[in-house]
């Protein structure tokens, strides 16, 4: 499997949020977005990627993946991780967390649901761990 890690262009929100859409109804049902998907893809191609930070994986030209990276101070923070469904398990979450450590160093800080094990297993697996938990008061799933 050739996958191609690049920074997101304008011409990918429609794929980006596609990933990011359907990654999050898919594995986190009990979540609901707290936007309408239209907010969201208005969101991603007018604020997200203009903003930089995006990272695509691209298989066979086709937007599979997408992960959001950001620096406060001294701590780098992965704020968005989505996967397509057809293409979790194949290594590139992986990729993208080894290409988080390579540019924003150790000290790095995520948040995910409680509730999704599977992600927190798969970020374990990566060397991070649980600090805190919370009742979701906090973001805006309320989850």
């Amino acid at each position: 499997m050739n996958v191609l890690l690049r920074q997101a262009t304008s011409s990918d929100a429609s794929s980006v949020a596609d990933v990011l859409l359907t990654s999050r109804k898919t594995f986190f049902p009990f979540a609901p977005l707290a936007h309408s998907d239209d907010e969201v893809r208005r969101w991603i191609a007018g604020v997200l990627i203009p903003s930089g930070g995006v990272t695509v994986a691209v298989i066979a030209g086709e937007v599979v993946g997408m992960m959001v990276l950001s620096r406060e101070g001294a701590c780098g923070w992965i704020d968005q991780l989505y996967l397509h469904p057809t293409v979790v398990g194949r290594g590139i979450g992986s990729l993208f967390i080894e290409r988080a450590k390579q540019e924003l160093g150790a000290l790095i800080r995520l948040y995910t649901f409680q509730a999704s094990t599977a992600s927190r297993r798969f970020y374990e697996r990566h060397g991070f761990q649980a600090v805190a938990f919370s009742d979701g008061h906090a973001n805006e799933e309320r989850c």
